[in-house]
């Protein structure tokens, strides 16, 4: 039997979260920022009325207003956001017990065994879910059917916002192969300047080079990429209680527009800790590693990484080890294009405690205390906005 999967993608999430609660402003050009009162905060997301001004997630807040004078800017409410993904993929398992979260706005859903139920095929589930959705909590989502989990990510990409795609067997080829080759998921900029290099601009033309050839320029990923252009690809869709625990976290912006000094830099290092911090927590994991990767004008990467004493899923402490690797190893009149911040050597947040407690007992109850107060203080933040506290701290970081 053909698998059926469907890829659902919310619209502007964060912006379409915040109007449910603003409906005067839906028809104004919208941001969510973590910081409104700064110009050198970053745009988290947009709505579509800023989309048409060219307004761009993780460029400044002033590159934004100096498209869109008129720009609304409203604080992020990450609680909200993770409260909204929870209800959107509760009505998704109405249909599929098999639900594969991609991102808190992106799910693969394995439709194959329960059409029956619903008498209907892809394309009409896909809309009934769109329909519900809407319907239920007032946000859009963009859908993708197709035979395969990448194509059917593709679909969701293809037509926004509110759509339905199907990609079948008989019109990938049509549909997918003039996109540039960057449109397939998980070919980045470095590998479409390399494919670039032999000629490879389309997926269709990486679907027509050789599979060997590919491997000798890009190794098994390679491999990987040329199945996904072809159709090839066949991964199941894994419900999220049983996939296997990362191994990392992390979380990387190009930015628009390059960052340059102490304080955009520390902005960028900031969002980006701040998110790999709530995914630790989410995981109720501990990362004994921070590592900081820093891409510049010219594709030149640098990464430099430090052990932590005691394992953390802290954002201080894994945005004070992210910025004292970024000033030992930057200088900030260079400017920045890219920023990455990965948490490494994870461990089970029970077993990080017991650690703890070994190497260090005393310091225990004071560690439980900040743990408590940063939680805390995300509460704050969920509510207030994610900058309303320690922006000011590590906007600006200290002259190394």
């Amino acid at each position: 039997m053909e698998r059926v999967i469907l890829h659902c993608d919310l619209n502007s999430f964060y912006a379409s979260v915040e109007l449910l609660d603003h409906p005067e402003l839906k028809d104004a050009p919208v941001a969510v920022c973590g910081d409104p009162e700064s110009r050198h905060g970053i745009i988290l997301a947009k709505n579509e009325g800023a989309k048409a001004f060219g307004v761009k997630t993780a460029e400044t807040i002033w590159q934004a207003r100096k498209k869109c004078p008129g720009l609304v800017l409203l604080p992020a409410h990450h609680e909200k956001y993770h409260r909204y993904s929870r209800l959107v993929n509760d009505v998704y398992e109405r249909y599929t017990d098999l639900v594969e979260p991609f991102s808190i706005d992106e799910s693969w859903l394995d439709v194959t065994g329960s059409l029956h139920l619903f008498r209907t095929d892809g394309k009409g589930l896909a809309d009934r879910l769109r329909r519900e959705v809407r319907e239920a909590l007032g946000l859009t989502i963009s859908v993708g059917v197709s035979f395969n989990k990448i194509f059917a990510k593709m679909g969701s990409d293809y037509k926004k916002p509110d759509a339905t795609t199907v990609i079948t067997r008989e019109n990938f080829q049509a549909l997918l192969w003039p996109l540039p080759v960057d449109a397939l998921i998980f070919v980045g900029a470095a590998a479409a300047r390399t494919l670039s290099g032999y000629g490879i601009r389309t997926i269709g033309d990486l679907a027509r080079f050789d599979r060997a050839a590919l491997i000798t320029i890009l190794g098994k990923q390679g491999a990987v990429l040329h199945d996904y252009a072809v159709g090839t690809e066949c991964a199941p869709v894994i419900p999220a209680g049983e996939l296997p625990p990362p191994k990392s976290v992390g979380n990387g912006l190009t930015f628009p527009k390059n960052l340059l000094g102490w304080e955009e830099l520390g902005a960028g290092v900031a969002l980006l800790s701040d998110e790999v911090a709530a995914r630790l927590r989410r995981l109720d994991m501990k990362c004994g590693t921070v590592q900081i990767t820093v891409r510049d004008p010219a594709f030149h990467d640098i990464s430099r990484q430090k052990g932590l004493e005691i394992p953390t899923y802290l954002a201080r402490e894994i945005t004070g080890t992210a910025l004292e690797l970024l000033r030992q190893s930057w200088n900030p009149r260079s400017p920045v294009r890219a920023l990455t911040v990965t948490a490494q050597n994870l461990l089970p947040a029970g077993e990080a405690v017991e650690q703890l407690d070994l190497l260090s007992p005393q310091s225990a109850p004071r560690r439980e205390k900040v743990e408590r107060l940063e939680r805390a203080v995300d509460g704050i933040r969920g509510k207030y906005g994610k900058d309303a506290i320690l922006s000011a701290r590590l906007k600006k970081p200290p002259s190394p």
